[in-house]
């Protein structure tokens, strides 16, 4: 069995009365495709804001690889090998997709940005930023301006941004929402070929996709994790079907 790359324990967060996070534990394995799903409000964005390091815990720890991260704001677990991808785009719209990912590569490498001009010229740069849209399916629209791209090429750039950083960890937030059909195809491909060589944690309201992709899926509402099995332990789960899945249990 593979060992447990991050483990959560007791989070809570609350904002006001509302307690966005209720204790919960949480573990994702060695290249790990772990789904978190749950309705509207149920605390997905909290959760994975609180993993990401964009949010500090009220009360609990995350320990990534052995180490206790729980005190590390999101620059800090970038660097111990943590990317996340939001469920809004966030790209450099000007730059075209290829600056875009030289960008990320630049940062990851720790070079200055110097007003842009060494990820924009050095092929020690732009090479791996090159195969990265290649990986993504990007290939051809690599001098495209980003602004100019389909919403689901946005979502492809900004996953392969994220891994151009060489993460340990592949936090996506959504990455199939407002996709066509066909472009959501894409996107669960490209994510299959990932299967077992990166370890991801998905937050995505595509079932489809979920019951594709994951190894495991952890069901939250209302803040607490209810249910985490197997895609096949998922869907037979009673509780889960009333709470979520929209099912009567039998």
């Amino acid at each position: 069995m593979a060992d447990a790359l991050l483990q959560a324990y007791g989070l809570c967060k609350s904002f006001g009365a509302l307690r966005a996070s209720d204790s919960i534990d949480f573990e994702l394995l060695e290249g790990e495709t772990h789904a978190v799903i749950g309705p509207n409000g149920a605390g997905k964005t909290t959760f994975i804001s609180l993993l990401s390091g964009d949010l500090r815990p009220d009360a609990g720890a995350i320990r990534f690889a052995g180490e206790d991260v729980t005190s590390l704001r999101s620059p800090a677990r970038a660097r111990t090998g943590f990317a996340r991808s939001f469920q809004i785009t966030s790209i450099y719209r000007d730059f075209t997709a290829l600056d875009n990912v030289a960008f990320a590569v630049q940062a990851h490498a720790g070079h200055s940005f110097r007003f842009w001009r060494p990820a924009r010229e050095e092929s020690a740069l732009r090479d791996p930023a090159r195969r990265m849209l290649e990986e993504v399916g990007l290939g051809a629209r690599a001098d495209v301006p980003a602004a100019k791209l389909a919403h689901g090429e946005q979502r492809q750039l900004e996953v392969a941004m994220a891994l151009a950083t060489e993460p340990r960890l592949l936090l996506l937030d959504e990455p199939v929402a407002g996709m066509g059909s066909d472009e959501s195809q894409r996107m669960v491909e490209f994510l299959t070929r990932l299967k077992g060589r990166q370890s991801i944690i998905l937050v995505e309201h595509d079932m489809d996709a979920v019951f594709s992709l994951a190894d495991r899926i952890s069901v939250l509402v209302y803040g607490r994790i209810i249910a985490t099995g197997t895609p096949q332990e998922i869907r037979a789960n009673a509780d889960v079907r009333r709470a979520y899945l929209g099912e009567d249990a039998e």
